[in-house]
Formats: C-alpha cells, structure tokens, sequence
C-alpha cells in the first residue's frame, strides 16, 4: 500500500494539536471526523489533555497505541519539526502539515521547509502541505481536514467517483462545494499547499489506479513533471487539470522569436493535448468537464447531431461545435429521409435537427428523432437543447433521451436553457438517466469536446532521442553559415551562398550566385542583424563592393547569399524546456508580433503532427492562398518541421535553434537566417 494512498485508507489517524477550544484548528478535525462517522481509530495528541470530545487523548505520539497510518500536524511553525521527528519514530507512513510559516512567508521559512522534508524523507515519512487544508475521502469517510465546507449544517455527504486535487486548498474545497451545488460527487478532495513533498500530481498518480476513481481533476501552479504527466495519461482515465499562470513574464522575444513564441505555458498546451489531458481556464469549465467524465458512455468520434426544440439554440449549438474542434455530423439521405416524416413541416431535419416546441403536445417526436440519430453511423454524440419546459415535460424528454443513450451507446449531453424553478426534479431525473446537464449549448459542446479529447487514443510521448538523422549539437559560438551547412546536410534547403575574403571576392560571390545577391554581416552574438544594419538586401556586383565595406566594418564576417524567391515566412524553431525538447512553427513578420500566431509541440513529432501544427494557425489560410494569391507549399514546410525534430532529437538540455525567416514558396521552403543559442 502507498504511504499517499492512507489520504483515503487510513485505519488509524493521530491530531496532533489536538484541542477543545472552539475555533482552533486543532479541534475541527476531530469534529468532522467524528461527526461523518470515520470508522478507524482516533488519536488526539496533546500534552495537557486527558481526553478530546470524549476520545482519550495521549501527550505525545510515542505514546498512542499504533500502529498510527495518518498524522495531522496542528501546531505552530516551529514545532513542526518536533512533531515530524515524532511521526518518523513511530513509523507512521504519511503526515499532512497544515501549518503555515514556510516557503510561502520568504527565503527563512522555505529554508525551515527544506530542512523538514529533508528530515521526513530520511525517516521514510512522506509530507502533504505544508500550508495545507488537508483532504477528505467521501467513500471512506476519512475526513483529514480543517476546512470549513465540513462545519456547515447541511453537506451533502455521500459516496462518490470524482477526485479533485488543488494546491491551493481553499480553492480545491471551494470547487468542491459547487461540485456539491451541481448535485456532481466527488469521492476524494486532496489539497497540498506548498507541494514540498508530495505533489498534486503524485495524488493524481495514486487515485488514478482506483477502479472506483472516474475522472481525475486537478488544480496547478507549477509547471508540472512531465513523467508524472505521461503516468497519468497511460492509466487510461479521463484527466482535466486548471494550470494557472498563463502569461509569463520573461522577456525571451529580445533574444529569440520563437523563443518568446514557445512559452512554457504553450508548451505545457501542447504536452496535455498529446497525452489526452483536457486543460481548462476556470472553475466553471473544470466543473463542467468533470460533470461528463462522472457517466461511462464515451464517443467513437468527434462527429455531433443536435436535436433541438429551439430554433435559437440549435444555431447556438452548430456555432459551438466548429468552436470547440468537433464536426456537425452530415446526417445520411435515408436519416433525413426518415426525419422529414416525423419532424414538423415549419421544423428542420438538416443537422441541427428543431423537433419545434411541438413536442409539447407530441412527446413521442424525441423518442422518434432520437430513435432515427442514435441508428445514423455518422453520429458519435448526442447534444439535445431544450428551453423553459416545466417538470412533467422535462420527464418525458428525459425518459426519451436516457433511452436513446442505453440503446445506442452513444453520449447525450443536455443543454436544458431555463431557471430551476420551472423544472425542481430536472437535476436529479437528468443524473438519474446518466445524461450530463449544463445551461446553455456552448457549455455542453465544450464538454463534449473534452469527452471527446479523453476518448481518443493516447499516442505514447516518449523522450526524444538521437537518430540516423540527428546530428552532433553545434558549437555554443556556431556561426550562420555553420548553422546553414549542417541544416543542408540534414536535407534542408538553404540559399546557395559563401563567406566572401575581401571587397572583391564579394563581387564575385555575387556574380556566382546569379548576380544580384543579400548581403549579410556574420558577426558572433549579433541576433537580430537587421536591425544592427547587418543586412544589405539585392546587391548587384556594381554594390557589392561598397556593401562589403559596410558590413565588415561591424567586426565579422561577410556572408554572400543568392537572393530567395518570394514567398510567404514563417518562423520555425525548436529549443528546451521544463518538459522537453518542443518544437514550433508561426507565422512570420508583423503576424508574429501582433497576433501571436504559433503552434508548439513537444518532440518527437507523432505521425501527422507536423501537419496539424501548420493548420493549427491563425494564418493557415495565407499560406493556403487567400483571395486567389498562389498556394504555399505546405506539404515542404511540414517535413522542414520534420527534419528539424529528427535533427535535434538528444540535443542537451539549454540548447535554442531560431529558424527566421522560412520562406515557403509555391514548391518548396528555404531558410533564410539561423541562430543558435545555449546555456550550457
């Protein structure tokens, strides 16, 4: 058994701190514990105490009975570190320190925390927090927590198969108590505060191997260990996690475009996509995914009918679908057919299917719909909208749509748009049925969206490592033309160019090179050349001279490049990061700058990868050919990005390549400008 895994199986729990006194932290575990009925054995610990709300209390650790699974630590900052010495000599498994005054207060206190996990981990004792509000187990009843959810009078309290876990604790428990609201059940709250020791992830890891666990929630700040990610996602279950922190405040663009593109934050987007993790940006969203993870239908595709009874919401609806990355199902003939006789004539049978409010007098029009969509094989998801239907005609729907849902195996998601009061049961019959309920079409289509997300098969993300293909890391100081050389080697088209020796041997590599020529001072650390007024653009043999002149004078190397064809840049890159090597491609020029256009993934690329980053664009209609320019070879600039993954692939850790401009052409992509960068 797991020293984590005693958060919910705890035969045995200690309250250190343990006190009476009305308000203090040290009581409210032992109210809750006692009043949701934890089974196990109670052990409060304190010193001047014969007993704690009727339980025998004992003054020190040492001298409870054990053996002692759970310990909370309820005392000051600076005792602290007694009483982890005390747990280490009992031998309990696991303490959760809900103390604050550490590496949250400033450089003393985490230097304090280092020290205490640094005494735990010697002692074989795992730590959760500290700063922490503990956890609670639904199922077992293990209530091992101050957190005021549990002091209200009324707390719904019983069995669940969603687990949340939060580094923030106040924000895990307030999540959880809207879970409650919505009528969710969580089975497991874990917070871990300053995750000095044990990790949300670590907490993930070890609830995604209960058979009884259905979805697995998380709240991040940190940037999360990518082996504990990979974990997660190989354990098959549903996973949405909130990562907060999405600007980043480094000021990377000076150095490098892509760079400053392939933030960590984008990375982190590009990781959770390829291991089937949803990520959400808020409270609601997370609550939302998690209301579809909690029912054990899952879809075949991403393909969605809408069945409606309003016009409006179905238009609502078909918008939301494209928006979230699913495809609005093209109903077959003999669907449509089947439709048009039952579907009143002022309805629509065109997916979004509007049954009309009809369905008031005729209920059996969903059961009939339902009936023709759930046997239509390019149908993967159900989203029914309905809007203001009272109680008894909310029954009938509901009837009709669980139906469908068991007959077919296909997911049902509701969009029932209309104040609680007009349907009181609609919450608990909707549950009943197993069919998901959110207020508005957009909310059920973001849901289904990640339903889909997790339903996919997960495409293993194993480490990048050197190939037939890869190549040796260039030097720290590697120059452009350095770069270029070992770019053509890997089969990627550069200019045709030299590094001329003086003034005339410049008009001569002009001459060479087709006669009109770029200009470029090579200079060690000068990345942005342009700028610097390193680069003399169409020099012809009459100029060249003149422009050698100009660019030596800089303090380098003059480089002699064929002038390119035109064609639309892009930025291509690929460098370091907290989860690996990530490659990414955006739009170049003003669009890189103004609208942020990338896409990033980490390597290696999966099969079709390369592919889906280029569509992934903002701008992936300009390199298409928007109003009737020329198409851009796309094709060529997705085994560029290939290329560059294979060529990188076991590079060390601090490495930058920044590949700008590439210019795609209507028949191949060439790259214009290299640099390099490390921190090693």
């Amino acid at each position: 058994m797991s020293a984590i895994s005693q958060l919910w199986e705890a035969d045995s729990i200690a309250v250190i701190g343990a006190t009476e006194r009305a308000g203090a932290l040290g009581r409210k575990p032992m109210d809750y514990l006692l009043r949701y009925g934890y089974k196990g054995r109670i052990l409060p610990i304190n010193p001047k105490a014969g007993e704690v709300l009727g339980v025998p209390a004992y003054p020190s650790l040492k001298d409870a009975p054990g053996p002692v699974d759970l310990a909370l630590i309820m005392v000051s900052a600076d005792r602290v570190a007694g009483a982890v010495d005390d747990c280490v000599a009992a031998g309990v498994p696991l303490a959760v320190i809900a103390s604050s005054g550490f590496a949250e207060t400033g450089p003393e206190g985490a230097s304090l925390q280092a020290r205490i996990v640094e005494r735990a981990r010697a002692g074989g004792l795992r730590l959760i927090g500290p700063n922490c509000i503990g956890a609670v187990s639904y199922n077992s009843r293990v209530l091992a927590t101050f957190s005021p959810l549990f002091g209200a009078d009324e707390v719904p309290f019983e069995p669940g198969s969603l687990a949340f876990v939060s580094q923030s604790g106040a924000l895990g428990f307030g999540a959880a108590s809207l879970a409650l609201q919505r009528g969710l059940r969580p089975g497991w709250v874990v917070s871990t505060g300053n995750d000095a020791d044990v990790t949300v992830l670590e907490v993930l890891q070890e609830l995604a191997k209960d058979p009884e666990c259905q979805g697995l929630l998380g709240y991040l700040e940190d940037v999360p260990d990518i082996e504990a990610l990979k974990s997660i996602s190989a354990s098959g279950k549903p996973v949405a996690l909130l990562k907060s922190g999405r600007t980043e405040a480094g000021g990377r663009a000076a150095a490098s475009h892509t760079g400053a593109l392939a933030t960590d934050d984008r990375v982190l987007d590009a990781a959770l996509r390829r291991l089937g993790i949803v990520r959400v940006d808020d409270i609601d969203e997370l609550l939302d995914v998690a209301h579809a993870f909690e029912f054990p239908l899952r879809p075949r595709g991403p393909r969605v009918a809408v069945v409606t009874t309003s016009g409006g919401s179905g238009i609502l609806a078909a918008d939301a679908v494209e928006s979230h990355g699913l495809q609005l199902s093209e109903l077959t003939p003999e669907s449509k057919a089947a439709l048009s006789e039952i579907v009143p004539a002022f309805g629509a049978v065109d997916n979004p299917v509007d049954i009309t409010a009809m369905v008031l007098s005729d209920p059996t029009l969903f059961d009939r719909s339902l009936d023709v969509l759930i046997a239509d094989d390019t149908v993967d998801i159900i989203i029914a909208c309905f809007c203001v239907m009272a109680s008894s005609d909310v029954q009938k729907a509901v009837t009709s749509l669980g139906k469908a849902a068991r007959k077919g195996g296909k997911p049902v998601l509701v969009a029932r748009t209309g104040a609680d009061f007009l349907a009181p049961d609609a919450p608990a019959m909707l549950r009943e049925a197993q069919l998901p309920e959110y207020p508005t079409p957009a909310r059920a289509l973001r849901a289904a969206a990640a339903l889909w997300q997790v339903s996919q098969e997960r495409v293993p993300l194993e480490a990048a490592e050197a190939g037939p293909d890869s190549a040796p890391a260039p030097a720290p100081t590697a120059t452009e033309p350095e770069l270029k050389k070992l770019l053509a080697d890997a089969g990627v088209r550069v200019p045709e160019g030299r590094l001329a020796t003086d003034r005339q041997d410049a008009v001569a590599a002009v001459r060479e090179v087709g006669g009109r020529a770029v200009l470029k001072a090579v200079v060690p650390g000068l990345l942005h050349k342009t700028e610097a007024g390193g680069v003399r653009l169409g020099i012809t043999e009459e100029t060249a001279a003149e422009a050698y002149d100009a660019l030596i004078a800089l303090g380098g190397d003059v480089l002699v490049e064929e002038l390119a064809p035109e064609g639309i840049e892009v930025i291509v890159g690929a460098r370091s990061s907290a989860l690996g090597p990530v490659l990414t491609v955006g739009l170049g020029g003003i669009l890189t700058e103004i609208l942020d256009d990338a896409s990033s993934r980490l390597l290696p690329l999966a099969p079709g990868e390369a592919e889906r980053m280029i569509a992934e664009l903002k701008g992936a209609a300009i390199l298409g050919g928007a109003r009737g320019s020329a198409g851009s070879d796309t094709a060529a600039l997705a085994d560029l990005l290939q290329r560059v993954s294979e060529l990188v692939a076991g590079w060390p850790d601090g490495f930058e390549l920044d590949l700008n401009p590439v210019r795609v052409l209507p028949q191949g992509v060439i790259v214009l400008d290299a640099a390099y960068s490390t921190t090693a």
